[in-house]
């Protein structure tokens, strides 16, 4: 155990946790930006915006993740000349970001679009009754509930994002299942050890989210 403990010491697990963290944190936001224009076209009146939306979300939801993170990597940046940094690392690492967020966008739009499953008819209809068109009434009346009845799927969609993240190895972005590779690479006496420290910190970070997203979903639910 102390020998293990010391090689544990010897690699920077928590800067490659900051990592994973900082990934999600930046496509979470690039995915809900994009998953409510999406849950705005598929709830829209004009048929071309719902069906776009849709096409969005069934093509994107059924290609591997890999495959995005891939392409991001060798074709947004070599062929289509998406550069955010000259420095390689930070490159890869907000392709990455991009990756996961246009993925797991088509998630958070599935979410919220549960969201406004929970909102009364009657509330759109009131609000087309005192003269608000979609975008006013979809802002001021139907997404604030939708939000509120989309809190626990959208608690699961960031677990899910938090641990997709490791898919970032990829596009080449040092986080902590590349940092784990290393180490059985160079530890192999320790598969399950190294194998189990990792797992433990994702359940440490991901059990609070959910916890806290099961309180909010109770405490705020849409009353009936």
């Amino acid at each position: 155990m102390g020998d293990y403990l010391e090689i544990l010491s010897s690699y920077d697990l928590l800067d490659a946790y900051l990592v994973n963290l900082r990934l999600a944190f930046f496509s979470a936001l690039i995915a809900l930006l994009i998953g409510v224009i999406l849950v705005l076209m598929r709830i829209s009146p004009v048929p071309t915006m719902r069906w776009a939306g849709s096409l969005y979300v069934t093509l994107v939801r059924n290609t591997p993740l890999t495959i995005i993170i891939v392409f991001a990597a060798l074709v947004l940046w070599p062929v289509l000349g998406l550069e955010f940094s000259r420095t390689f690392e930070v490159n890869f690492f907000w392709l990455a970001v991009v990756a996961l967020g246009v993925y797991h966008a088509s998630f958070v739009c599935e979410a919220l679009r549960s969201g406004v499953n929970t909102v009364p008819v009657g509330q759109a209809e009131a609000a087309r009754a005192i003269g608000l068109s979609f975008l006013p009434a979809a802002r001021l009346v139907i997404l604030p509930q939708a939000f509120r009845g989309a809190i626990a799927p959208l608690g699961n969609t960031l677990i899910a994002l938090i641990k997709n993240t490791t898919v970032a190895a990829a596009a080449s972005v040092s986080e902590v299942s590349q940092l784990m590779r290393a180490m059985i690479e160079n530890q192999a006496n320790y598969v399950l050890a190294i194998f189990f420290t990792v797992a433990i910190g994702f359940v440490v970070i991901v059990i609070p989210i959910g916890l806290l997203t099961t309180y909010l979903s109770q405490r705020l639910a849409v009353a009936r």
